[in-house]
């Protein structure tokens, strides 16, 4: 039943994509698994992320479950949608439920996709990563796929109006080889390793991203260290903790 809801939305995010005219740079898919778990690793800069992350796993014909907070499966709208497409509800205050709902799916060879950072990052660098994505793997004795977005915090991120124009955006995908998630490792061994691959494919991404900002008034998408406004992670940082005072 779940694969009436899916394909269906796939193709309506298709059509959306040539209604916006985004141009996908997409490299890398064949490192995904036709068949059997995995858990599928990103950075996560925009709203949408989810949905480029799964566009990645297409040509190997597979549909990815997320890993998504369980607010969104509360909306009306959303709600349906999630849970038709068996995607993975995660209330912070009960993780253990997700977990167990994540690697029932994985055992039964299903390709899981989590952020490890948990939120966006609105600097657009890396944040750290949780190590609930390497016991996953671990535990369902599955690989870790890394990949890296760019170009989606153009789309709609946090902090910043949606802009879904006909404006000709560049999103660059790229996908990494399995990693293998030894038993005899720790788990945050293998976070580092997976981080540092993940960090690897986001570079090679803003190196292949075809366009640079127009102006002063257009560089708010870039890091700062790559000479854009974009807040340090330092300045988020200050920001949460400033607004957790404020409460």
């Amino acid at each position: 039943m779940a694969e009436l809801v899916y394909r269906p939305v796939v193709g309506l995010a298709r059509t959306m994509f040539k209604v916006w005219d985004l141009q996908i740079d997409c490299r890398g898919s064949e490192n995904i698994p036709r068949s059997g778990g995995a858990v599928l690793v990103s950075n996560h800069i925009s709203y949408l992320d989810f949905i480029f992350n799964g566009l990645a796993a297409l040509p190997q014909k597979r549909l990815v479950r997320f890993m998504a907070k369980e607010s969104v499966f509360r909306h009306r709208i959303s709600g349906p949608l999630m849970r038709g497409m068996k995607h993975i509800p995660v209330d912070r205050n009960q993780g253990e439920a997700a977990y167990a709902h994540a690697l029932d799916s994985l055992r039964s060879g299903e390709i899981v996709g989590v952020f490890p950072e948990a939120t966006i990052s609105q600097s657009f660098t890396l944040k750290s990563f949780k190590s609930g994505a390497a016991r996953l793997a671990q535990e369902a004795g599955v690989p870790l796929i890394p990949m890296a977005v760019w170009g989606t915090q153009r789309l709609w991120t946090k902090g910043h109006p949606r802009n879904f124009k006909r404006s000709h955006i560049p999103i660059t995908i790229r996908v990494g080889e399995a990693i293998e998630a030894s038993r005899e490792q720790y788990a945050g061994a293998i976070t580092r390793r997976v981080r540092e691959r993940v960090q690897e494919l986001l570079e090679a991404a803003q190196r292949a991203y075809p366009v640079r900002p127009k102006g002063p008034d257009d560089t708010w998408w870039m890091p700062a260290h790559l000479g854009g406004t974009a807040p340090t992670a330092e300045e988020v940082r200050a920001q949460e903790v400033r607004a957790e005072e404020a409460h």
